[in-house]
């Protein structure tokens, strides 16, 4: 039977049950926040966080896959405390969120210090697949990377290829922050068949950040999943856009490509708290509350809304 590792050791595939594909507990800068921030209260915050996941778990949620890695403030050792306390699945990744330049702890190591060096991430990625992160014991499940607005820069070219290369060494899948607006899920995907990972082995995040249902139809024709991921963040593109276009994919046979979630967290020190009332639909609920409600009256199916939420997580871990 397959397994899939999470915060709370390997669960059966089988068990995920209802799964959000792409939500964070915790999305920190951690630097900033040492120097500048006065909000951070570190137990008032996990029990925020055990609250707000036990509320979601309540609603019929199994499984959240948390994609937060180095440049989004990672820290397992405090999931594992989270996880402990809340009854549904976190699978947590390894990898490097960067849309320019790697960080400055891999500028002068490997590649980055001499040309032909051995790149230092393979090995720090395959680690904590297969040993652990931070000492903890928890693996990462999969391998998540980023390619936004500025393209294909040499940074982000240098994590597209070390992610590839631990997926060749684990067999773990990739996750891909792209901005579909100017297309760079291609761009990233050109890279990754370069270095022999298998579409299906991939999903580009926030696909549903656009409404080109040919370019996505594309993609998911190639046999790429698609992230339709940031339901809520109706500042970026709105409700009723992001529900008809997953309703026009599922029109068009796709159905089997697409993840459903919302991009959101507990805490993110990202944004102004300020700004957060904008965004009153941002939250761990809305998928569920609103947005497959939105999509049965469009004519998608009750087996077609199981197939994003279970089926389709349950395959991208299994490969």
């Amino acid at each position: 039977m397959a397994t899939v590792e999470t915060a709370r050791g390997p669960v059966s595939t089988a068990d995920l049950g209802r799964t959000l594909m792409h939500e964070h507990v915790f999305v920190l800068t951690v630097d900033s926040q040492l120097q500048w921030s006065e909000e951070w209260e570190e137990e008032a915050r996990v029990a925020e966080a055990i609250a707000k996941l036990q509320e979601l778990a309540a609603t019929g949620i199994s499984t959240i896959v948390d994609p937060t890695v180095d440049g989004l403030g990672r820290d397992v050792r405090r999931i594992a405390r989270i996880q402990q306390e809340v009854e549904l699945n976190i699978i947590v990744a390894t990898g490097v969120y960067t849309y320019n330049d790697v960080p400055n702890f891999f500028s002068f190591r490997g590649p980055g210090a001499l040309p032909g060096l051995e790149e230092p991430m393979v090995d720090l990625f395959v680690r904590d697949l297969t040993e652990g992160i931070q000492g903890t014991g928890v693996r990462a499940a999969f391998l998540k990377c980023a390619i936004d607005r500025p393209g294909l820069t040499p940074g982000v070219e240098r994590v597209l290829r070390a992610v590839a290369a631990a997926h060749r060494r684990t067999g773990a899948p990739v996750m891909v922050h792209t901005h579909p607006g100017s297309k760079q899920g291609a761009a990233a995907a050109r890279v990754l068949a370069e270095e022999e990972v298998p579409p299906e082995r991939v999903l580009l995040a926030h696909s549903g950040d656009s409404t080109d249902a040919d370019h996505l139809s594309e993609l998911a024709g190639a046999g790429f999943y698609l992230g339709m991921d940031r339901f809520g963040l109706d500042a970026i593109l709105d409700f009723e856009s992001r529900v008809e276009t997953v309703a026009e994919l599922c029109r068009r046979g796709h159905a089997e490509s697409l993840l459903l979630s919302q991009d959101a967290a507990c805490y993110i020190d990202w944004i102004d708290p300020a700004l957060l009332p904008a965004l009153p639909n941002w939250n761990y609920l809305h998928v569920l509350k609103d947005v497959v409600p939105a999509l049965l009256e469009r004519g998608v199916s009750s087996e077609q809304v199981e197939m994003m939420l279970v089926d389709n997580p349950r395959r991208y871990f299994e490969g």
